[in-house]
């Protein structure tokens, strides 16, 4: 491993400089930043950047209030909400989601997602496969680690799997890891320690003498290493490698200060307090990752995920929904027209879900239980026809029964979109075994 020689001056939090610009300091999850370049570069052919955003609505969001009402149901069915029209004709969705109504024309509504197992997890929606499926040692890979395998990074800069998502107190609902793929394609969280340590902030005379001093050293390094690398071409990697710990391309991404503050207020303000939940829980509806999500795929991001607020309603749905739903219409909305404006609906395919259902009955704390039966999710853009619903519930939205969707159908979709075929492709396991992306790898034929 190279380093940068020189004095072991510290970091506030007492992490040296010289540890810190150690390849394979930027705690991307623990990786080796050669590793990842060299993971990324055993794939020879580059495509075009096409980039996914999975919107994940951990919690079990009440289809039956979002997507798929029932206003001719019994009261204890069909609930407090009631459906509107949007501009799609014969097309209606909640009255919590205007803003989405007013541009169905952009969106596509599954109405019948089925295969969910039924567990508060992530694992599904970053999958596709299910706990009792067999899985290879090591474990199913998340999609996003999947593409930094198959496709790599589109700038060296920049990861290919981002992850904005929250740290969540319930522990399964954070994102899914890179399984058999090994830490070298974990997504990145640009938050905490990590981000602290890619910025200037608060920045002392002091300390902008040490980082006067720290650019003098890499420059020397620099020297050092074009020396090295006229004899050991296998340190390409290394040179990558420090052009993400000293690119300021991420970072840049991620900072909202300087975007228009008429794109910034289309997505709304952060209000952490906006479920009454302790912030530290993880669970807030933080309308910025929304935004940072679009910038992070216009820099290079392949894949980026985003939790959002926490849909878990045993109680006081109608309550909590007034609440969190239009949140997430305004982000949603915001997201999918901004990438319009940019040109880049081709490009980017928007999926917003969660991991099961409700319950059509309403329990007797004015709640919905968990419903693995039947679900509904919704997608836009990577150039799919937009402005439908696909399948549809029975008169209570507790059963498919017509056009059952499987989750691994979207997934194959997605798939789709970024040019990878799930009927062909493989990736070897830890034991070198060509393993299947999918067991369902047919895309949905009316997003096709």
């Amino acid at each position: 491993m190279l380093k940068i020689e020189g004095r072991a001056t510290k970091f506030c939090d007492q992490i040296s400089r010289r540890s810190f610009l150690q390849i394979g300091g930027l705690a991307m999850g623990g990786l080796s930043l050669p590793q990842l370049l060299q993971a990324e570069q055993q794939n020879p052919q580059r495509q075009s950047h096409k980039a996914v955003i999975m919107i994940f609505l951990n919690g079990g969001p009440p289809h039956q209030d979002m997507f798929d009402l029932k206003p001719d149901a019994p009261a204890e069915i069909r609930g407090e909400f009631q459906p509107i029209a949007t501009n799609v004709p014969g097309i209606e969705i909640s009255e919590l989601m205007p803003r989405v109504a007013g541009m169905m024309d952009k969106f596509s509504i599954i109405r019948s997602l089925v295969g969910s197992e039924g567990r508060h997890d992530s694992f599904q929606c970053c999958t596709g496969h299910q706990f009792r499926d067999p899985k290879p040692q090591g474990g199913w890979p998340s999609m996003g680690s999947a593409l930094s395998k198959l496709q790599g990074a589109v700038d060296p800069s920049v990861p290919p799997y981002i992850d904005l998502s929250q740290k969540m107190a319930h522990d399964p609902y954070n994102i899914k890891g890179p399984g058999f793929l090994g830490m070298a394609h974990a997504p990145f969280r640009p938050d905490g320690e990590v981000m602290s340590n890619m910025t200037l902030n608060s920045i002392s005379t002091v300390r902008l003498h040490e980082r006067t001093r720290l650019l003098e050293e890499l420059d020397t390094f620099r020297r050092k290493v074009d020396q090295k690398l006229a004899a050991e071409s296998s340190d390409n990697f290394t040179e990558q490698a420090l052009g993400v710990l000293t690119s300021s391309r991420l970072v840049e991404a991620l900072d909202l200060e300087k975007v228009d503050p008429q794109v910034r207020a289309r997505y709304g303000i952060d209000d952490p307090t906006v479920l009454g939940f302790d912030p530290k829980m993880g669970y807030q509806a933080l309308m910025s990752r929304f935004l940072q999500a679009r910038r992070a795929v216009e820099a290079g991001a392949r894949m980026v995920t985003c939790s959002f607020a926490d849909f878990d309603y045993h109680s006081d749905n109608f309550g909590r929904g007034r609440k969190v739903i239009p949140l997430l219409d305004q982000g949603v909305a915001a997201l999918v027209e901004d990438l319009h404006e940019r040109g880049l609906e081709q490009d980017v395919t928007v999926i917003v879900w969660g991991e099961f259902g409700r319950t059509p009955k309403i329990n007797d704390k004015a709640g919905r239980d968990h419903w693995s039966r039947v679900h509904a999710g919704l997608l836009a853009g990577g150039g799919m026809p937009a402005g439908q619903v696909i399948g549809s519930t029975d008169k209570w939205a507790e059963a498919a029964v017509d056009r059952p969707v499987h989750m691994q159908e979207v997934f194959a979709t997605l798939y789709h979109n970024l040019g990878i075929d799930p009927a062909t492709t493989t990736i070897p396991d830890n034991n070198g075994r060509p393993q299947y992306l999918l067991e369902r790898q047919a895309p949905i034929r009316e997003l096709i």
